[in-house]
């Protein structure tokens, strides 16, 4: 439209002898002109103009949907304190999906031009690239799969770290690890799940390029090969029940959330593969972390009694019920029981504050009584908390408004 526009501001600004043109052909001109701006308007859609200065970008966007309501509430804090950090991509994670909600070009505008995912730090721990990955290959599915920018950014980024040395069997299996082995560092070169997110990144990389290096890497850390083991025969002790060394939450600890995130990486090689045995396992998981007598989940609202990362969390279930809704069909409903839980601060009965309600920030744990476990447990409103929560509720309304719509 702008080109038509221009178009017209130069006829004007023509020479008077120049524009002394007959009736019926300035009249032909200025018809053309006008359907072009109609044909326009018909074909595109018309974007507001960016927010000011400390603006959110959705803050114009108010949707009527309850869960969307408070997606968008979550999120517009999430923005304001947006940092370009493995904390931003776990938002900008929710966003993506968010935004393959609504199709809300706010979303679309601060995600890949104000704050760019690819301006995301490679962080310090390979997990802090596994994120950042997996947020440029959503927005790369979520905005029709085209931008090669954003699957060529991800494949550097974990080719980068592939050939430093961080995937190996330095500890006599397959795995990801914070750092190379060899790293002369002062942290402890160690493996946890948050490291194999890596196999996630690699199957959504093999799902965008066709390499089968990528797939390759995923099916060695899960597999192993003829001469070690992968994480499977590792760690995985059948129906569902996962188990690793044990350490500080969120640094040494092998599997942070209990087995939940195999949910993720289990479903990233189901969809890679079809290969049925990691949708079993990834389905028995599931079922298995959200039983309250594993003693990982309260029995009525369904929160983690023990470990931060709530955002990160609830990705994995939903991971795991949408390779799988027919088996899961009960997660999106304790999915919910658990938002709201949040969202009312336990019904008005938490100790602690878990929803803010004067900028709508949300506590980085979730136990109504605090004591969990992990990172920056009681940070509300930070990017890292904020960061948790814009991907816990923009992938439930995901769920909630698109997937179950379309299970109707």
């Amino acid at each position: 439209m702008a080109k038509l526009l221009n178009m017209k501001k130069q006829q004007d600004q023509q020479p008077q002898s120049a524009k002394k043109l007959p009736p019926i052909i300035r009249r032909t001109i200025f018809g053309m002109i006008l359907v072009g701006i109609g044909i326009f308007f018909l074909t595109n859609e018309v974007l507001p103009l960016p927010p000011t200065t400390g603006q959110s970008a959705t803050k114009a966007y108010h949707p009527k949907k309850l869960w969307l309501q408070r997606a968008y509430d979550v999120t517009n804090l999430f923005q304001k304190v947006y940092t370009p950090g493995w904390q931003g991509a776990y938002g900008s994670i929710g966003d993506a999906y968010l935004f393959a909600t609504t199709n809300d070009s706010s979303l679309f505008r601060f995600h890949m031009e104000q704050q760019s995912v690819l301006n995301f730090y490679n962080g310090y721990w390979v997990d802090d690239r596994a994120w950042a990955c997996i947020a440029e290959l959503k927005w790369w599915e979520v905005t029709g799969r085209k931008d090669s920018a954003l699957v060529n950014d991800a494949a550097n980024r974990y080719i980068e770290a592939r050939n430093q040395g961080r995937l190996s069997n330095f500890e006599g299996f397959w795995t990801w690890y914070n750092w190379p082995p060899n790293a002369n560092v002062n942290d402890k070169i160690f493996t946890n799940s948050n490291m194999n997110q890596m196999v996630t990144v690699a199957c959504m990389l093999y799902k965008a390029t066709k390499d089968r290096l990528f797939l390759d890497d995923a099916l060695l850390v899960w597999n192993g090969d003829k001469n070690y083991p992968g994480v499977e025969k590792m760690l995985y002790k059948g129906n569902g029940k996962w188990d690793g060394r044990q350490g500080s939450a969120a640094f040494g600890k092998e599997l942070p959330w209990g087995g939940t995130e195999y949910c993720a990486i289990g479903a990233a090689l189901y969809r890679a593969t079809k290969d049925e045995k990691y949708k079993r396992i990834v389905v028995a998981t599931a079922k298995h972390m959200l039983d309250p007598a594993t003693g990982w989940v309260d029995s009525v609202d369904f929160y983690q009694l023990h470990m931060d990362g709530n955002g990160a969390f609830v990705n994995f279930l939903l991971d795991a019920y949408m390779i799988a809704p027919k088996e899961l069909a009960d997660v999106p409903a304790k999915i919910e029981k658990m938002l709201e839980h949040v969202w009312t601060n336990n019904h008005g009965h938490a100790t602690v504050e878990l929803h803010r309600t004067s900028d709508d920030g949300i506590r980085n744990g979730w136990n109504p009584n605090g004591g969990e476990d992990g990172y920056g447990v009681g940070e509300i409103g930070t990017v890292h908390a904020q960061g948790e929560a814009a991907r816990a509720f923009g992938v439930f309304a995901y769920v909630r408004y698109v997937l179950q719509k379309k299970a109707k």
